[in-house]
């Protein structure tokens, strides 16, 4: 088993999975609230964790089908649990490796994306997955940038690719992309990284045909 999917599971045992949320959940909602949902959509959550992420989109009117998928099959477990919509559907898988056939409006990654085991094959598979015009919404706080959390990969003793917002952007842009980025600030934060730095999200637009 390799250690970034060891790690979840652990994380899912002790409670960290509902650490994630109330860390990231804030900034998470601020960026979804910049949205717009007001035509039927699917969805797809990278990355899922417990499905808080899911869940809170599930509850759209406008969401007609919404799948989750993590690595970490004790993850998926406790998703599936609090699972509250029928629209609600949670995989055991990483985004490299899934076989798909069909494609999403949206797809939305949270803290996920910089453990695969190349960046820029998940890339190249959620613009396969997507549909022409459809947007990938990337959020991450583990970025040179941002000095504090660049010291993350050493703490946790897991692959974890570290990159500038520029390398980011050039990423998405070589696997077909229009981007564009977004950071989005925790003034109230105890922690000086989210008051001045905050969550970096790449905004990715599959071109029309």
């Amino acid at each position: 088993m390799d250690k970034v999917r060891k790690t979840f599971d652990k994380w899912a045992e002790n409670g960290r999975a509902e650490l994630m949320e109330e860390e990231h959940g804030k900034n998470v909602s601020k960026f979804l609230q910049t949205l717009s949902f007001d035509k039927p959509f699917t969805f797809l959550d990278v990355g899922c964790g417990n499905g808080w992420v899911v869940r809170k989109i599930a509850s759209k009117k406008n969401c007609k089908k919404i799948i989750g998928i993590d690595k970490s099959k004790k993850m998926i477990i406790q998703a599936k649990k609090k699972t509250v919509n029928n629209k609600e559907k949670f995989i055991h898988t990483d985004i490299e490796s899934w076989s798909y056939k069909g494609k999403f409006d949206l797809i939305f990654s949270m803290e996920s994306i910089y453990y695969a085991d190349s960046i820029e094959k998940a890339l190249k598979k959620i613009y396969k997955i997507l549909k022409p015009g459809g947007m990938f919404f990337c959020g991450t706080d583990f970025y040179t940038d941002n000095k504090a959390t660049a010291r993350w990969a050493n703490i946790m003793k897991i692959q974890m690719h570290l990159h500038s917002k520029k390398e980011w952007k050039d990423l998405f842009q070589n696997a077909g992309f229009n981007v564009k980025t977004k950071h989005i600030k925790d003034l109230k934060s105890k922690k000086k990284w989210k008051r001045e730095f905050g969550t970096l999200f790449i905004l990715g637009k599959k071109p029309e045909k």
